[in-house]
């Protein structure tokens, strides 16, 4: 044997151990989903089943509910001197109950939302 034959050959016992490798783990892998899928849906059965149509949220008798009241941010307050404030000087943010009882409502002839296509308040 010529050292080019017995070379082809030696590289064709790699490629064939790494051939069994690749098919190895892949079904290794193949396995792996199979059992997960299966423990998922064991899992799956386990749990109560979603709720039916009747025992659903209804609407109360006196129909849909409204806003019993309007909310405004607080403002953000204003260091007097000019610097910053810290943290600890800052009260808590958040919102407090409006003034006035009406909701704020959109201008005549408007959308009211952004890219509504209307012609927007001018």
């Amino acid at each position: 044997m010529d050292t080019f034959a017995s070379a082809y050959l030696a590289a064709s016992g790699r490629s064939a151990l790494a051939s069994v490798a690749f098919v190895v783990v892949g079904l290794v892998l193949v396995g792996g989903l199979i059992f997960a899928f299966r423990l998922g849906f064991r899992i799956r059965r386990q749990e109560p089943a979603p709720p039916r149509p009747h025992e659903q949220p209804r609407m109360p008798a006196s129909g849909p509910t409204h806003e019993s009241s309007s909310r405004e941010p607080n403002e953000m307050p204003r260091a007097a001197d000019g610097e910053r404030l810290t943290p600890h000087e800052l009260r808590p943010t958040g919102s407090r109950d409006r003034a006035e009882a009406s909701r704020p409502r959109w201008d005549e002839g408007t959308g009211g939302s952004f890219g509504s296509g209307g012609p927007g308040a001018h």
